[in-house]
């Protein structure tokens, strides 16, 4: 049951931005969020010391929606970022949250892009400004930016602007908005900078501290918007982009499984699906294969992925989000195992965005969102595992014993002897055999077991 000094019902808000929470799952507020939205609310001038990720963007962020006029076509809020990246983060953020009022406009002012198209945005009307200070000095100095209208100003992770040398900067724009704005700092760090800002620019702040939780998890979560027509060839995006050697990408339908296996193979991928249908023959070959590293990317639903354990998972991705957060958790948790470092890669399109919010609350952290346009290829040519997997007509049924295989071609019988670091792992199932070698040299191995002995008798191999 939700305690009620933790629900954003307690909040003044409007119903409409309580119903756009609970759509988006936002159900408990977080502890930045629970100590810094009642005074940010009261109108009161805070400072919030708190780490990345632990929900203080929504904080801030229902704080100035809570006093936007929205058929008032001025900026009436501004959010100054060290960087573009978060900057992006911010304004995706803002626009989720803002979605319970008619057309809010939020408008990104970043270097790196031309002030053109900067400059036709704010000539539109925003309500909302999020941006870099050097961008926002650039179009106040032109007189495209006026701000006389601002009644809340963010300097959200404070502490890296100063550590960028933006103190000028912010005090330039700071300068350049009315006396009676709200003033909301959030910082990971406090610096003497911070009591500088304080002092010169804030009206008797609120000093919030909220601790960070302790173990930090080795998954880098990132999340990414797609429609309905771009959502397979994001996949790819992602693999050429990040170039993992495992991959589980996980779909909530077998029918979404067939679809993407079939795209990611026309588009020179290695690529296997693991659905509930399979023969355990046919499930056996696949669950060897990607465990051996001779298959980029196992497409798989929850219910086939059940109980598997893969060693060395560089990538999970999540090409529909899953509605349970917990399985959401299980999910990720399949890549950075053991203290390796992981990725999880999640695709979300408009209407999921409640599954989003309600695995932003069962995590107690908020999502960080990058663009897809961002995914350029990194490496030369298709990705290619670095095994091979040759597979040999025997099993269990006629005692073979990984030993046997590994002997076979460490021998100089037959062909030149291979090493144990050109040999990947060696699977032995019912009926059949399963050997992972280098891709260079998976022909002459797959040749000498054909033309030598496993325990002292012939067998037929053949690459998958």
């Amino acid at each position: 049951m939700t305690s009620t000094h933790t629900a954003f019902a307690a909040l003044p808000l409007s119903p409409a931005t309580l119903d756009n929470l609970k759509q988006l799952g936002y159900d408990t507020m977080t502890p930045i969020q629970a100590a810094s939205l009642p005074p940010a609310l009261a109108g009161k001038d805070l400072i919030a010391q708190a780490k990345t990720g632990s929900g203080k963007t929504a904080a801030f962020a229902l704080a100035l929606l809570s006093k936007l006029n929205p058929r008032w076509f001025a900026v009436q809020s501004m959010v100054l970022c060290p960087t573009r990246e978060l900057a992006d983060q911010v304004t995706v953020e803002i626009r989720r949250l803002a979605r319970a009022e008619e057309n809010i406009k939020v408008v990104t002012l970043c270097g790196g892009v031309a002030l053109r198209g900067q400059r036709a945005s704010l000539e539109h009307g925003a309500h909302i400004v999020v941006g870099t200070p050097g961008r926002i000095m650039d179009h106040l100095e032109r007189g495209y930016l006026t701000l006389e209208g601002l009644n809340t100003l963010v300097l959200d992770e404070a502490d890296r602007m100063l550590d960028m040398g933006f103190f000028d900067d912010i005090a330039t724009v700071v300068k350049q908005t009315p006396v009676t704005r709200q003033t909301l700092l959030f910082s990971a760090t406090y610096p003497e900078g911070i009591e500088k800002i304080a002092r010169q620019f804030m009206r008797e702040p609120q000093q919030i501290k909220i601790e960070a939780p302790v173990a930090q998890s080795t998954i880098e979560q990132r999340f990414y918007e797609v429609d309905r027509s771009t959502r397979l060839s994001t996949v790819g995006k992602l693999l050429n982009h990040f170039r993992p050697v495992s991959t589980i990408a996980f779909c909530n339908t077998k029918q979404q499984c067939k679809d993407l296996v079939t795209y990611l193979q026309e588009q020179s991928f290695n690529a296997l699906a693991l659905y509930g249908e399979l023969e355990q023959r046919e499930r056996d070959q696949v669950l060897a294969q990607f465990a051996n590293r001779s298959c980029s990317v196992l497409v798989a639903t929850d219910v086939a992925s059940r109980g598997l354990d893969i060693t060395q998972l560089e990538a999970v991705i999540n090409v529909d989000i899953t509605p349970d957060p917990e399985v959401h958790v299980h999910r990720i948790g399949r890549t950075g195992r053991a203290g390796e470092s992981g990725l999880a890669l999640s695709l979300v399109s408009m209407n999921e965005m409640g599954a989003v919010g309600k695995i932003e609350q069962y995590q107690g952290s908020p999502s960080v969102w990058f663009k897809t346009d961002e995914l350029t290829p990194t490496g030369k040519g298709p990705l290619l595992p670095p095994m091979v997997t040759v597979q040999i007509l025997g099993g269990r049924k006629e005692k073979i014993r990984p030993g046997d295989v590994l002997g076979a071609l460490t021998s100089t019988e037959g062909g030149p002897a291979y090493t144990r670091e050109q040999i990947g792992k060696i699977a032995v199932t019912e009926f059949c055999t399963f050997v992972a070698v280098a891709r260079d040299f998976a022909d002459a191995a797959c040749a000498k077991l054909n033309a030598g002995k496993v325990k002292g008798k012939s067998v037929r191999a053949r690459l998958l």
